[in-house]
């Protein structure tokens, strides 16, 4: 029988804006492992409070981690520690883990700490921005919020996509694929305008342009080399957005949320699987390794994108 984990909680400056929805998304993240063992203390509110009232000022200052023996963890070794608790971000603990790249994180982080001050008034600004047109809009939750914006960024990526495969099917010549895309297409275009009724232009990732370049060059790459490459890089990536898609769904139905956001990505997903399903039938079964690595190159690409535009 495995040992329980220690249980580490988490000192966070509820205070800051940026803290505010980082932990809140932390949170989400918890509830779907519940052998995560995390708690929560804003420290913000300790004030003239033990155990942390004396030490408020410089628990403020950076992020910090307790252990059940009272000892701490600060900066990037309290992220590390904290992100090996959490689903889909253990990878990011076992990247802190190899030589030298604490120090990396450690720099990285004391970096961030000369830009929080500006980045905390660009977030409260962000914060006083009006509501998004959809009326439950304003009742998302935090972590949903993020992952809304997440979903937005992989919309806008899909779009491009397609995009970049009429580019090249257009060049080309080739009507099929050509006609493949704009159906398609299509439907990521509706996917995205529903989306952004419910998150407000402020609340959406600020790296759009790069996530459209990388979506144009996801299509346009694999349409130089053929159809079959196409189809093959479309089922892989409609794999991907699925198991997204499915973990914001499970999310809504155990914890609820506004209503018709659930409905929302039920549809969108529903979309999705038909479109890996009908890529993955036109890809055939026995694919070449080098498709399958580009496959995996997209996979890991498309994972680690979800990972930015939560926070950026």
């Amino acid at each position: 029988m495995t040992a329980p984990k220690e249980t580490l909680t988490v000192l966070y400056d509820g205070g800051c804006p940026l803290c505010r929805r980082e932990i809140a998304h932390v949170r989400g993240l918890a509830t779907q492992r519940p052998d995560s063992a995390l708690c929560f203390v804003d420290i913000s509110k300790a004030e003239g409070q033990m155990p942390y009232g004396a030490e408020r000022e410089a628990l403020l200052a950076r992020f910090h981690v307790q252990r059940s023996d009272g000892s701490r963890l600060s900066g990037a070794a309290a992220f590390s520690a904290m992100w090996g608790r959490l689903p889909g971000w253990r990878w990011l603990a076992k990247l802190a883990s190899l030589p030298g790249m604490l120090w990396v994180l450690e720099w990285a982080y004391r970096a961030f700490l000369k830009l929080r001050p500006a980045l905390q008034w660009l977030a409260r600004r962000w914060e006083e921005a009006p509501p998004a047109p959809h009326t439950q809009a304003a009742l998302l939750s935090l972590h949903m919020e993020r992952e809304l914006r997440s979903d937005h960024a992989g919309e806008t990526g899909a779009v491009f996509i397609y995009r970049g495969i009429t580019a090249v099917a257009r060049w080309r010549g080739d009507a099929q694929l050509q006609a493949f895309a704009l159906q398609h297409g299509e439907t990521e275009t509706e996917h995205l305008r529903l989306i952004e009724e419910w998150l407000a232009p402020a609340r959406r990732s600020r790296l759009l342009g790069p996530w459209a370049l990388a979506g144009w060059l996801t299509g346009a790459l694999p349409a130089l080399a053929g159809r079959r490459a196409v189809y093959g890089t479309i089922a892989a990536v409609e794999t991907f957005v699925d198991h997204h898609y499915q973990q914001q769904i499970d999310h809504l139905r155990a914890y609820g949320g506004p209503e018709g956001l659930l409905p929302l990505l039920e549809r969108c997903q529903a979309d999705e699987c038909h479109h890996r399903d009908e890529a993955g039938a036109l890809a055939g079964e026995s694919r070449p390794w080098l498709l399958r690595l580009w496959c995996a190159v997209v996979g890991v690409g498309s994972s680690a994108a979800v990972v930015i535009a939560r926070r950026l």
